[in-house]
């Protein structure tokens, strides 16, 4: 483990502390230091994390404690895509300059246009080239945050970030929802990164991007010096010694409570012995004191002796077990929902192939945003016992179907799908996360509703919280939940884009649960590593031509 320097950090938290307005407390006396490198932010969901990256960008007070910074801090702004008449201009953050320089070079001599361009002459050349990075022409400069994709909106705004040359930046899971090739393009960007940057992720190949590993975990922020995978290694490897340590000192505190036990075994049986010679009267009577006085004062030694020994032995045995972490985690259990592998379950329909899905099979569905994925899924649900649908190609949330390219068809043999959608939307925010959950299984007891909402590290305070309050992972483990209380179970689960706003040790959990599950599985994702832990039985890909194809 490392920790920087204060005189070389470009953050500084002394002893913050926040809670929220219903007395929740989020951070609690957190004292630590980020680097003026690229610094990978880890822990569970309900750390803290979005939380800290808001205090250290000033967009909340803490309660108590300060933060120092070292410079400007950037944010990647948040709901990029509401605003859908801005231009990308101002989303890059250059629309002032940019509209003075356009102003001064078609004839426009007024000093205020001077005074707005300042030293930036080149703006539009560096504008197209921070466009360049994220992968759209020059032209985009002046169409609107409305043309582009969610995918894009975001790698221009954090392009935005490196143009103004922020010194300290701030990204809380940045590559949710991006594909493949904006993943890509992230990744160089973070390669190239000047100045300071704080990444929370769950995104394993970003977090490999990193110079340091810090992780928000029982209040306290501890940074390594290296990229998440070795950072892992040094965690296991600590943790299996802390397990060692903690064995080798329980054994230690048992031997010392038996020989304490054995040591007053002994000065009982002296005592008894010497009770005796007293009422025989085998000795003189000023004898037998002396020695009952030499007896007590030994016993006495011998008792403070063991004593220390074995409160020794218990406080090492502390210290061992405060080593070992004994988090929960989440128990998914999915449900069987006792499907034979002859039992066909669905179909998906390329304008050249089709491909069934049967039995208890795992398939993955990818491809660039806007090709048609989710809808894809939508569609399957809506297609119930097997009535086919049509899909459009295209994703009629973004765009119109483009004459001449293939439909996709999709066909459910089965009507018991459970599907978990990629804003996870279905839920009422107002409503606590067990009303939430009583809604869909109205028949299940109230006190083993709660028990299984607890398997899902739902409990207590946090069972009666608006859903709206819960953090992105509590938000998606309740989906989760009752997605799960179905009954009968689901043949097939749909899953949109499942590892966003995850902690890892929840993917984790997820990868053994889908693993284990014994009914149909159709993923839509672009983590890779998650989808390579599945053992798919088959990946198919919306192409560019949108068409339907095994990737």
């Amino acid at each position: 483990m490392s920790h920087p320097s204060p005189l070389h950090s470009a953050v500084v938290l002394d002893r913050l502390s926040f809670t929220w307005p219903d007395g929740t407390i989020a951070l609690d006396g957190l004292s630590g230091a980020f680097g003026s490198g690229r610094t990978g932010l880890v822990g569970r969901n309900g750390a803290g994390k979005s939380t800290l990256l808001r205090l250290i960008a000033g967009e909340l007070e803490p309660t108590s404690g300060l933060v120092t910074t070292s410079g400007e801090v950037a944010t990647l702004p948040q709901q990029l895509t509401l605003d859908v008449d801005r231009r990308v201009a101002e989303l890059l953050g250059v629309a002032v300059p940019l509209d003075a320089v356009r102003a001064i070079t078609s004839g426009d001599v007024d000093p205020a246009h001077f005074d707005a361009v300042g030293d930036d002459w080149d703006i539009e050349a560096r504008a197209e080239a921070s466009l360049a990075e994220a992968g759209l022409a020059p032209d985009f400069l002046d169409r609107t945050v409305g043309e582009l994709s969610g995918g894009e909106a975001v790698l221009v705004a954090i392009a935005g970030i490196r143009l103004r040359g922020a010194p300290i930046t701030l990204l809380d899971e940045p590559t949710n929802n991006l594909d493949r090739e904006a993943r890509a393009r992230l990744s160089d960007m973070v390669r190239g990164w000047k100045g300071t940057l704080i990444v929370v992720s769950h995104d394993l190949a970003l977090l490999e991007l990193m110079d340091d590993t810090a992780e928000l975990y029982g209040r306290t922020l501890s940074v390594f010096g290296g990229p998440y995978s070795e950072w892992r290694a040094w965690l296991d490897a600590e943790q299996d010694a802390a397990k060692q340590a903690e064995v080798a000192a329980a054994q230690a505190l048992r031997k010392e409570k038996r020989q304490r036990i054995e040591a007053e075994v002994k000065l009982a049986h002296r005592a008894r012995t010497a009770k005796k010679a007293e009422i025989e009267k085998r000795v003189p009577k000023i004898i037998a004191h002396g020695r009952k006085m030499a007896a007590e004062v030994s016993a006495g030694k011998l008792r403070t002796e063991v004593g220390a020994k074995e409160e020794a032995a218990r406080a090492a045995h502390d210290a061992a077990g405060r080593r070992v972490r004994s988090d929960d985690s989440m128990k998914i259990e999915l449900p069987d929902p006792e499907v034979s592998r002859a039992r066909r379950i669905a179909e998906l329909h390329g304008s050249e192939r089709s491909w069934l899905i049967q039995g208890p099979e795992r398939v993955a569905l990818i491809g660039r945003n806007g090709a048609g994925k989710t809808t894809l899924l939508e569609r399957l649900l809506a297609s119930g016992a097997g009535e086919p649908t049509v899909v459009p190609t295209t994703d009629p949330a973004t765009e119109s179907p483009s004459g001449g390219r293939p439909v996709l068809r999709a066909e459910a043999h089965t009507d018991r799908i459970g599907y978990l959608p990629q804003r996870v939307d279905g839920l009422d925010d107002r409503a606590s996360a067990f009303q939430n959950i009583a809604a869909v299984a109205p028949h299940v007891p109230e006190k083993e509703l709660r028990n299984r909402l607890a398997r899902f590290l739902i409990r207590g305070a946090t069972a009666e919280r608006p859903v709206g309050a819960l953090s992105g992972g509590e938000r998606f483990r309740v989906a989760l939940a009752g997605l799960l209380l179905a009954d009968p179970a689901p043949h097939l689960v749909l899953l949109d884009e499942p590892t966003n706003n995850l902690d890892l040790d929840t993917v984790d959990q997820l990868v053994e649960a889908l693993r284990a599950y014994r009914g149909a599985v159709l993923i839509v994702s672009h983590d890779d590593a998650f989808l390579d832990r599945l053992d798919l039985d088959l990946t198919l890909e919306i192409d560019a031509d949108g068409e339907l194809r095994e990737a």
